[in-house]
Order: C-alpha cells, then structure tokens, then sequence
C-alpha cells in the first residue's frame, strides 16, 4: 500500500480479516435496502413495478453481485491490494448517489450515507486516503445538487418529494457546504484515530519483538560465556606451547610454515572467543554524558575516510534534534560504527547512507541509519541479530549480536525495516538526558 505510516509493515492478515467484515456489512445493507423496498411497497399498497421502486430492486441486487464479486476475488488480490480497496469505495460513493438521486436528490434523508463511506475508508486508507474519499464524495453530492437546480435531472420524477418549491441556489450551496464540511471533519478526526491506531500497534508489535530477542539473547548468553570461558584457557595454554615450539624449529622452513598457520588460526579463534564473550556479557563501560549530535559528526567524519567507503558510498547526516544521552563514548563508536560499515557492504556500486537523528517522544531520541543498499527479506530480519548469523562470506555473525547486546546495556532499543532490493533501515532509541539534570 502506498498510503501508509514511512517503515511500518503492512498487516495484511488484520486488512484481509477488515475486507470480510466490510463485505458483510455491505451484504445487510443491501438486504435491508431490498428488505425496505418490499416494506414501502406494501405499507403504500403500490403493487405495480414504478420507476424508481425497479431502480431500487436493480440497485439492492447489483449490490449483492458486487459483493459476491468482491468475496470472491479478495482472497486472490495481493499485489494489487489497494486498488482492490479503493475500487470497492468508489463504487460504494457511487450507489449512494444514485440512492439519494432516486429518493429525492436535495430532499433525500440518505445523504448522511456518504459520510458512512467516509468513516470505513479511514479503516484501510487511513487519513490522507479517506481526505480523498472525502472530497470524492462532495464532489458528486455537489454536482448531483447543481444538475438538479439546473433542471438536468429531476429526482421528484423517480418518486422524489421536494419540500415547496425547487430549491434555490443558495439552500444547494448550503447543503452541499454542511455536507462538505461533515465529510472532511469526520476524514480528519477518523483517519487520525485510525492512524494513531497504526502506530500504537507497530509500537506495541516492536516492544514484542525487543522483548523476545532480549529473551533469547540473555539465555544463549549464559550458555555462551561459560562455554567460551572453558574454550579460552586450552587455547591460551595451546597458543603458549606453540610458540615454544616455535622457537626450537626455526631452521625447519616447512614446519615454520605450518607453525605460522596454526598462530594464524590461533588467534583468529582467540578472537572469536572474545567476541563471543564480549556478545554473552558485555563489559559496562565508563558512562558519560554525550552530545549525541556531535558524537556522530565524529564518528561519520572518521567512516567517510576510511579504506570501506572508498569514495563510493556518500552520508547524508541531518540532526533535527541536539540531545544529550548518558553513554560509553567507545561503545557508542563501535555501535554507529558497526552499522555504518553493514550498510555501506549491502551498497553495491555507489550509494548513499543517510543519518538522521529527531526527537521521538518526551524521554527519547531516535537515531536513524538507513542505506539504499540490496535490503532484507523478513526471514533475514528475524534472524540478523542471532549470533553466528551472517549472510556475509566471511563474516563471523556477532557484529549486530554484540551491537544490540550493548544497546540493551543502557536500556535502548532498535527496530529494523527492510524490503529485499529497496534498502535496509535501523532505528536506535537512546533515552534522553535533561540538561538540567547534568551538573
């Protein structure tokens, strides 16, 4: 959908489950529009088919195929979803039109239906769409409205009562004002809800997700360091006799050799092991408060000339909001650091990694790291901060499991969107320090 919140993920399930329930209301609607007709008929005791009592009949069944159409072709609609809805509102916003045209046009009591349209539109195209919706309808209630006092069309011939006279220009400019005014008060007001309802569940859905990975990373880092400690002093001790070694073979080219090899990978697992225990308990650092501000202006300034970026990939820093959080200035360089280098090793060619830091509620303040590298799949999402997950070749899979093990340290969280192809976007949130409070 292209009307939605930036970065949240679409729901479809929740949309879907939303489609059915529309489709069931539209369904009752239609049988109570039939269902009146019937009753009209037989409370006037008009037996004989009339004009406008076939329109309703034609309209009330038109709108039970549409239904049947719209069960049937909604579970195979994905791609094009949101076509799908915004087809099904349109045409609604059309049967009211002829609903109030056959029952009165300017004297129709069911004009109150568009804002009905109006409101469940804010549901599934949320505030801006439902704007749309919203002046869509005015739009035809005004021009029905104005073909009428034209003389273009004529309600009261389709069974239509207009009070008195034909209305005056003035009395149609003011029911179509009050209309308009309604449609896009009601837009507003419900598509705002229905938006702070969209973040409230991607919030809740996100603080889930944190709790989980919390969850499962504190139990595999204490299984973690208890194994790495009993793998560090074998190999402390292995990597001591080695170097012995060493030294009563140096006229032995070929065992050199194969020394120096054995040191070579002794230290690479030396410092694994300390990665790993770095990921399983990682060591409190020496707090301070910290220009958030000009920590990155640092930290970007320094990744800009390093050998990784090679003039290929450009940074976009944008600092909306100056805040002071309470960090280890190191461990904060090796978290932006980090991320900084993953996104410029997804960016094949050239590209650009954008940082941006703004204020995102009254304790905290978000730090954004987005790259238009090739992006993520949701299966990938899910797994990245497990440890010893990569998708690099020669990557260990603890870099991001050490970051989010520190963020968690002082009680910040991070988020991840991603589409594979359309770049990957990481959201740190740092909790902010008054500057009052500092001494």
């Amino acid at each position: 959908m292209s009307d939605v919140l930036p970065n949240y993920p679409i729901d479809r399930d929740t949309v879907n489950r939303k489609l059915k329930w529309l489709m069931s209301i539209r369904l009752l609607f239609a049988l109570l529009l039939m269902g009146s007709t019937i009753a009209y008929q037989i409370g006037n005791q008009v037996y004989t088919f009339e004009a406008p009592v076939t329109f309703l009949y034609g309209l009330s069944g038109t709108i039970l195929f549409l239904s049947a159409v719209y069960g049937v072709l909604q579970p195979t609609v994905k791609r094009h979803q949101l076509l799908f809805i915004y087809g099904q509102i349109t045409i609604d916003a059309l049967c009211i039109s002829l609903i109030v045209f056959v029952t009165g046009g300017y004297a129709s009591v069911f004009s109150f239906l568009y804002i009905v349209v109006v409101i469940y539109s804010s549901v599934f195209v949320f505030r801006r769409g439902s704007l749309l919706v919203a002046l869509f309808c005015s739009v035809q209630f005004a021009v029905l409205l104005i073909l009428e006092l034209n003389g273009t069309i004529d309600p009261a011939g389709f069974g239509g009562t207009i009070a008195g006279a034909t209305p005056t220009g003035i009395q149609v400019f003011q029911k179509s004002a009050i209309l308009t005014a309604a449609c896009f008060s009601v837009a507003f007001l419900s598509g705002y809800l229905s938006d702070q309802e969209r973040r409230s569940k991607v919030e809740l859905a996100a603080m889930e997700a944190h709790l989980d990975r919390v969850q499962n990373l504190a139990q595999i880092g204490e299984m973690a360091a208890g194994l790495a400690h009993e793998i560090k002093n074998p190999l402390a001790s292995l990597s001591g006799a080695i170097q012995i070694l060493k030294g009563e073979m140096e006229n032995d080219r070929d065992n050199m050799r194969l020394m120096h090899i054995v040191l070579r990978e002794t230290d690479r697992l030396s410092s694994l092991v300390n990665n790993f225990l770095t990921f399983a308990r990682p060591v409190a650092g020496q707090s301070q408060f910290v220009n958030l501000g000009d920590a990155l202006n640092e930290i970007v300034t320094l990744f800009e000339k390093d050998d990784s970026v090679d003039q290929r990939v450009k940074t976009d820093l944008d600092i909306a909001s100056d805040a002071i959080i309470e960090i280890d200035p190191l461990q904060l360089h090796q978290v932006v650091w980090n991320l900084l280098l993953n996104a410029a090793e997804s960016i094949s060619g050239e590209g650009t990694i954008r940082i941006s830091i703004q204020k995102h509620n009254n304790d905290r303040v978000k730090v954004e790291i987005a790259d238009d590298g090739y992006g993520m799949d949701a299966q990938t999402i899910k797994s990245i901060f497990n440890p010893f997950f990569t998708t690099k070749p020669k990557g260990s899979g603890l870099g991001l499991s050490i970051v989010y093990r520190i963020l968690e340290t002082y009680d910040c969280r991070m988020d991840v969107q991603s589409k594979p192809g359309a770049g990957s976007i990481f959201s740190m949130y740092f909790k902010m320090i008054d500057p009052a409070t500092i001494a």
